[in-house]
C-alpha cells in the first residue's frame, strides 16, 4: 500500500542573475532563509522596461536588499549609488562578498531595518526606493504601510517607489501615504507597483 506523499512546496532558486548592463548573467546567491523570496527574473525585467534600460546617474536605494537583485540591476545599468539594506548577517555576507567581486564602487552595503534606513534618509531625494519587503504570515500590511510611508519622504517629488506584495494595493490607501500608482502588474501570487508621489497640496 503506498504511503501519502507530503505536498510538494515551492523551492526558492538557489541563484538569481543580473539581466542587463554591465553585469548581465552575474549570478546572486540565493541564501536558504526565512521569507526570502528573490524578485522572478520576469517581473524584473518588466519593472526595468517601466524605469528605462539606463540609469545612469541615478541614486537607488533596495530597503529590504535580501539577494541584492534590485539594487545590482540598477547599478548594473549605470545608477552612481545605490545603498542595500539588510539585517540578516548571512545576506549580508552575500552582499558584501558579491558587491567586492564585482568591484561596484557605487554600491554601499548597510545593515539595519529598511525602514528605520528610509526613515534616516527623508528629505535625500532618491531616484527610486526599492520596497520588497518578506511576505511573512498574512499580508503584513503595517509593514507594507511603515515602509510605504518612510519611502515617500526619501524619494524626490518626481523620483519612484517600486511595491512588491502579496495583494495590489489600491487608489485610495495609497493616497492616504502621499502615493498613486504609475503601473501595476501581477505575476503568480506576487502583485508589483510603481508609484510616484502625489504633488503636493
Amino acid at each position: 500500500m503506498n504511503q501519502p506523499q507530503p505536498p510538494r512546496t515551492a523551492k526558492a532558486p538557489q541563484e538569481v542573475r543580473i539581466i542587463g548592463g554591465l553585469w548581465k548573467r552575474t549570478r546572486l546567491p540565493v541564501a536558504d532563509r526565512p521569507g526570502l523570496r528573490p524578485t522572478p527574473s520576469r517581473v524584473r525585467e518588466t519593472l526595468f522596461n517601466w524605469l528605462g534600460q539606463d540609469l545612469s546617474g541615478w541614486r537607488c536605494i533596495d530597503a529590504f536588499a535580501g539577494t541584492g537583485a534590485l539594487g545590482l540591476e540598477s547599478a548594473s545599468r549605470g545608477a552612481v549609488e545605490v545603498v542595500l539594506v539588510e539585517q540578516d548577517s548571512a545576506l549580508l555576507a552575500n552582499l558584501s562578498r558579491i558587491t567586492t567581486q564585482l568591484k561596484a564602487a557605487g554600491v554601499r552595503v548597510e545593515r539595519g531595518d529598511g525602514v528605520a534606513a528610509l526613515r534616516q534618509r527623508a528629505g535625500q531625494g532618491f531616484d527610486v526606493v526599492f520596497l520588497d519587503p518578506p511576505f511573512g504570515d498574512g499580508q503584513n500590511d503595517a509593514l507594507y504601510t511603515a515602509a510605504l510611508g518612510a519611502a515617500r519622504h526619501a524619494v524626490r517629488e518626481d523620483g519612484l517607489i517600486y511595491l512588491e506584495a502579496p495583494r495590489v494595493w489600491g487608489d485610495d490607501e495609497l493616497a492616504q501615504l502621499g502615493l498613486q500608482l504609475h503601473r501595476q502588474g501581477k505575476a503568480g501570487a506576487v502583485a508589483f507597483h510603481l508609484l510616484r508621489p502625489l504633488p503636493a497640496q
